[in-house]
């Protein structure tokens, strides 16, 4: 009887996991790729990044309550008498004050308008008069006196028969005749470099009306700088607005010391 052979043979096995990959040549770091991608990418933070600049410092140097104690102390600490009133128009700007240009009856010498809750009220006049009389200057007086005097060449705008020791002082054609008259007068230029702290600045403003401020240093590292202090309707500020407006007239008066209780 024949023998059955096994018709089954073995198959084929299959492999059931992950295809073996090929192992890839390995490559050498490109160092000069990776410092390409720096600078370019530092080029890119300067070029966008480099218009904030300005406004980052400004932020560093700004007119605040804080910059204008620490020059308040430096300028005080000095003998000389720009300073010493630069210093007292910043001390202005730390006060509220009501913007008003009305006709006040006031005493004499050492008259101001009367406070409102606590708060002072007047016009550009009045913070170079209040500034003054902090130093011992009372332009009241000075100017009252001297229209007594020469009241014909003072100007004839308000119809005025005599001098009024009331509202005189707080008019600026008033004030620029009296500094004229005692040899205060310096030229009206822009250049910022001929304005040291403690000058007065008379403007024409582009309605045609005049304003005035007093000189005085920037904040901060801006300290060589001429910025003003001035009341334009907002109360005393301290702003870089020298060379803003149209220079009308350019005064430095140190003043005659008198006797009178200071503000």
């Amino acid at each position: 009887m024949a023998k059955r052979h096994n018709s089954h043979h073995l198959g084929t096995i299959e492999y059931i996991g992950p295809r073996p990959q090929a192992k890839k040549p390995q490559r050498r770091p490109n160092f000069l790729g990776g410092w390409v991608v720096l600078l370019i990418a530092a080029g890119a933070a300067w070029f966008f990044g480099k218009p904030l600049l300005p406004l980052l410092r400004a932020q560093q140097t700004v007119a605040s309550v804080e910059s204008a104690d620490v020059l308040i102390a430096d300028l005080m600490s000095t003998i000389d008498f720009g300073d010493r009133l630069a210093a007292a128009a910043l001390q202005r700007t730390k006060t509220a004050t009501i913007y008003d240009t009305s006709y006040y009856q006031i005493a004499y010498p050492n008259g101001d308008i009367p406070t409102v809750d606590g708060k002072w009220k007047g016009k550009a006049e009045d913070l170079l008069i209040r500034s003054y009389r902090n130093l011992g200057i009372d332009l009241q007086v000075l100017i009252h006196e001297d229209m007594a005097k020469n009241f014909s060449s003072y100007p004839q705008l308000w119809d005025s028969r005599a001098p009024d020791q009331s509202i005189d002082h707080r008019r600026i054609q008033n004030l620029q005749r009296y500094f004229k008259h005692v040899g205060a007068e310096l030229p009206a230029t822009r250049d910022h470099a001929d304005y040291k702290p403690g000058d007065i600045v008379v403007w024409m403003l582009a309605q045609g009306e005049l304003h005035c401020g007093i000189v005085v240093p920037g904040p901060g590292n801006r300290g060589d700088e001429a910025w003003v202090v001035h009341d334009n309707g907002q109360g005393p500020k301290w702003e870089n607005v020298l060379t803003e407006y149209q220079i009308h007239g350019h005064y430095r008066y140190t003043g005659q010391a008198l006797e009178v209780a200071k503000r």
